[in-house]
């Protein structure tokens, strides 16, 4: 198993852009190629709502509500994925956690196919 940790979150103004950070560690972090990591957020009283997930390879699924203003990317020799909101909104205001697992792209933006969770990191844009 690999473990997770988020950061980069805090207090932003609206309209202005955040950059997240998940951390990838653990024994299999750097030799396990098959790790999907997807973005996903969270407010009182909803689900998770998968914005954006990457593969090893790069590929990419985003969630439509937020393409165009959300962007993934992957640092796979110092083990990170980011994840970049612009033009941040006041209903952006969220915990943002980020997930892995063994799975395909596909599935990327599917909550119930992840198992290994961080434990989030909070965005409020006021």
């Amino acid at each position: 198993h690999v473990q997770l940790v988020e950061s980069g979150g805090g207090s932003v103004a609206p309209g202005q852009s955040v950059t997240l950070s998940c951390a990838i560690s653990g024994p299999t972090a750097r030799t396990d190629s098959t790790y999907c990591v997807g973005w996903f957020r969270q407010t009182p009283g909803n689900e998770r709502e998968g914005l954006a997930a990457i593969d090893r390879e790069g590929r990419t699924r985003y969630n439509n509500r937020v393409e165009g203003r959300v962007t993934i990317s992957r640092d796979n020799t110092e083990n990170v994925v980011y994840l970049q909101i612009d033009d941040l909104r006041s209903e952006d205001s969220a915990t943002y956690t980020c997930a892995a697992d063994r799975i395909g792209i596909n599935h990327g933006l599917n909550r119930l196919w992840y198992g290994v969770w961080g434990r989030g990191t909070q965005v409020t844009v006021s």
